[in-house]
């Protein structure tokens, strides 16, 4: 059983190297047309992120102080 095992595993790492190999021949895409920005033709449509990032910042901290709560608590009962 460990032998079929072994080998399933082999397999399946050869061929997502293989299938993974065959995706990084693509090149690049062909920018597009238009004026795009203030400047010319710049891919992307300059988004801002400043309060996405300051609200899952705000949540990582929540979530973490939570789980220091817990912890501390855990050991308290021991």
């Amino acid at each position: 059983m460990k032998i079929l095992k072994r080998i399933t595993l082999t397999l399946l790492v050869i061929i997502g190297l293989t299938l993974s190999i065959d995706s990084m021949g693509q090149g690049a895409p062909d920018p597009p047309s238009g004026n795009h920005g203030q400047s010319g033709n710049q891919p992307g449509g300059n988004a801002p992120i400043g309060g996405g990032l300051l609200i899952l910042l705000g949540l990582g901290a929540a979530y973490g102080g939570k789980k220091l709560y817990e912890m501390k608590k855990e050991n308290l009962e021991e």
